[in-house]
């Protein structure tokens, strides 16, 4: 089913199934459905009458949840397309819902779960995320679904989102009983000196792998902040991980702090890895984000996983300096359903940049 989804060795073999896409302008992704919006004497497409642009964008109403699509099954997402407002970045909670199951398996501030955390817009050049000037936000993680799949918005912004747009992609067709279902969730915290630990994810349980990481790292002291290490807990992990780095910019496939030979910071771009962002101005706080994706390389568990990335500095004499640091990071994997119920997502004014 995946063959060539991130290669074109499979693009010659013909396929059974049938593609279709969700957007305002045909929101069932029904056959022949689309571009039917009747323009009325306000609308720009009133010279045109219908066929036309008549409705390519919707507006979030306030506190409202909006479903973007909810497609019966079987079939796969292969592509998602979102561009909107930067304010709704993290005032927006994107959530997706697989084969009618009553909790989320996606539930991430809008702007995170396309590497655009606090609040920024940034590009990202990547395989399964990438965004593109300006703010086009594009997802090209496969994710099949049985029965159902239902994806949908809550705008907890205080005013109207207005200038919502979408297109969801997606191809009908039998799903594979070894497939899994996608996952990402969303945590924030600021690390204490006594122990300075972000958990990136915990309670997974059951069968999968685990496919990604993006951090949005804001320092709330000056110096090298990256000497921690990300460290994967599994199957039974108690006190002692299975996987463990050598330090958070080697977690992300850099080295030696991401200084080039001038000795500057140097943010980059790659297939797997990047670190699009580094904001170091006067009188505001340092900001990084970060992204590493496991697809040649996935962390496969057999019963549960625990992520986790230390927040370490260095002290003047030498020695590791605990930090407290804020982090928000997204993890993203697959497993076998039912998973976990998420932990609560904080409210609007805990989820600002600071």
């Amino acid at each position: 089913m995946f063959e060539g989804q991130f290669g074109l060795w499979g693009l010659p073999i013909l396929r059974s199934g049938k593609t279709r896409s969700i957007c305002a302008e045909n929101p069932t992704g029904e056959k022949g459905k689309g571009a039917m919006a009747e323009p009325d004497e306000s609308s720009c497409a009133s010279m045109l009458g219908m066929g036309w642009k008549v409705r390519p964008c919707i507006d979030l109403p306030v506190g409202e949840r909006t479903v973007l699509a909810d497609i019966e099954g079987p079939g796969t997402i292969k592509h998602i397309w979102i561009t909107a407002t930067s304010r709704c970045y993290r005032d927006c909670i994107l959530r997706m819902y697989w084969d009618d199951e009553d909790k989320p398996s996606v539930e991430v501030p809008l702007g995170d779960f396309f590497c655009n955390g606090h609040a920024t817009r940034v590009n990202v050049v990547s395989i399964p995320v990438a965004v593109n000037p300006s703010g086009g936000f594009n997802c090209y993680w496969p994710m099949p679904f049985r029965r159902r799949a239902r994806i949908e918005v809550e705008n907890q912004h205080k005013d109207v989102v207005q200038g919502f747009f979408y297109q969801i992609t997606y191809e009908l067709d039998d799903v594979s009983d070894s497939a899994a279902y996608f996952h990402a969730q969303w945590r924030r915290s600021v690390t204490r000196i006594e122990y300075p630990e972000h958990v990136i994810v915990d309670g997974i349980k059951g069968r999968g792998h685990y496919v990604g990481t993006y951090l949005a790292w804001t320092q709330l002291s000056n110096g090298w902040w990256g000497e921690g290490e990300v460290k994967f807990y599994m199957d039974g992990d108690k006190e002692y991980p299975t996987i463990c780095g050598t330090g958070t910019e080697d977690y992300f496939c850099g080295a030696w702090g991401f200084e080039n030979a001038e000795g500057k910071t140097e943010t980059f771009c790659a297939p797997f890895a990047g670190y699009p962002l580094c904001v170091h101005k006067p009188n505001e706080v340092i900001k990084h984000g970060l992204y590493r994706w496991h697809i040649p390389d996935p962390i496969r568990f057999e019963q549960d996983l625990k992520v986790t990335v230390q927040a370490l500095g260095w002290w003047p004499n030498g020695k590791f300096q605990p930090l407290q640091d804020d982090i928000a990071s997204t993890a993203y994997w697959y497993q076998t359903e039912p998973h976990s119920a998420f932990p609560e997502m904080p409210p609007v004014h805990l989820r600002w940049p600071r």
